[in-house]
């Protein structure tokens, strides 16, 4: 295909309302070309062979125009952090609103942040990321005890193929988003993880285990299979 260096050179812009960037991902492995759009970030990706002519590649993606432009507006709206915008923690849906003081603050049904609204984005997010630790380290804290083993580091990452991730050194991570979840689904992620302690795997022994640390996860397995992908909208 001799793609050039140029990374701006490496897509295929689809003009109209919106534009369109399609990025071209070239792979040894790729046998055929391969339309991929992210449900989270709405990226378009084209995976195709290194021997294929771009106008080749060009071709297909104006073939498959109207798909794409389909698929993206299928996708969940983007809701920025702001004034009077609603916000979801802990399972319930708070408004943002403005606060006095110096720190972001609960109030009802209301969340509380000082300072100009350009600030908003920034302090929602330490907000929520304090939460989530101080909840996570909680709820890891209990099930650790429970199982009689301890773990290493926890970690809060913003990721988006995992909620939760446990390593061969008894690291723990998690994605600081499930503060927005309801709590039992917080806490059955953070049991999911310290069972990993004991069963590095996702055989019946693990999951009975899961089980036996937090009774009934199916339940909130669920809600995260049905709602989880929404928590990712929401920028900051």
């Amino acid at each position: 295909m001799n793609l050039p260096s140029n990374t701006a050179d490496r897509q295929i812009i689809l003009p109209g309302r919106p534009e369109i960037t399609v990025l071209l991902r070239p792979s040894r492995r790729a046998s055929r070309l391969f339309l991929r759009i992210s449900r989270l970030k709405g990226q378009v990706t084209l995976s195709l062979p290194l021997s294929c002519p771009m106008v080749q590649a060009k071709n297909f993606v104006l073939e498959k125009e109207s798909w794409i432009r389909a698929h993206l507006a299928d996708l969940p709206r983007v809701a920025q952090a702001g004034f009077d915008r609603q916000l979801p923690f802990a399972g319930r849906l708070l408004t943002i609103a403005p606060g006095a003081g110096r720190q972001v603050e609960l109030s009802g049904d209301r969340l509380l942040v000082p300072g100009r609204e350009s600030l908003v984005p920034a302090r929602v997010k330490a907000f929520l990321k304090l939460q989530a630790r101080l909840a996570l380290q909680e709820a890891v804290d209990h099930y650790s005890e429970r199982l009689g083993r301890p773990y290493g580091r926890l970690t809060l990452r913003d990721t988006t193929s995992r909620w939760g991730s446990c390593s061969t050194q008894g690291n723990l991570n998690f994605s600081w988003r499930l503060i927005m979840a309801p709590p039992e689904v917080l806490r059955y992620v953070a049991a999911h993880e310290v069972a990993h302690l004991e069963q590095m795997n996702h055989s019946a022994d693990f999951w009975a285990l899961v089980e036996r640390l937090f009774p009934g996860h199916q339940a909130q397995r669920d809600w995260l299979k049905r709602h989880g992908e929404d928590l990712h909208r929401y920028q900051f």
